[in-house]
């Protein structure tokens, strides 16, 4: 069984850097596909990036384009998550997750880490 935990969230003002990590542990993480998610104060979970086992990152969110980047480290099976010049409506949950494709479901999912963004 994969476990995810999240890590690096907090209070921030707008402007500021945050790197959130997403540590795994209970199977072969140089496998995996990573992605980030995050969920808004009362709205649904959007899909923020992905990365694949190689370390090809691709931003999903056209709202985070150039200001995050997602990268991972193999050897510490953890992927990480810059983020650059938060602005309020970066405020929210955020949940990385693995899956054995590099398409469909993802299949494992960390507990969420609060990014709080204030103006």
């Amino acid at each position: 069984q994969v476990q995810l935990v999240e890590s690096g969230g907090g209070l921030v003002q707008a402007g500021d850097s945050l790197r959130l990590s997403c540590a795994a542990s209970g199977g072969t993480f140089s496998t995996y596909h990573m992605g980030w998610f995050r969920q808004p104060p009362g709205k649904g979970r959007e899909f923020v990036a992905v990365i694949n086992p190689s370390g090809d990152g691709t931003p999903f969110s056209e709202s985070v384009k150039g200001r995050f980047t997602i990268s991972r480290d193999n050897a510490k099976s953890t992927v990480y998550l810059q983020m650059n010049n938060l602005k309020p409506e970066d405020t929210a949950v955020y949940s990385c997750a693995a899956r054995v494709r590099d398409y469909g479901l993802f299949n494992y999912w960390g507990q969420g880490t609060q990014v709080t963004v204030s103006s």
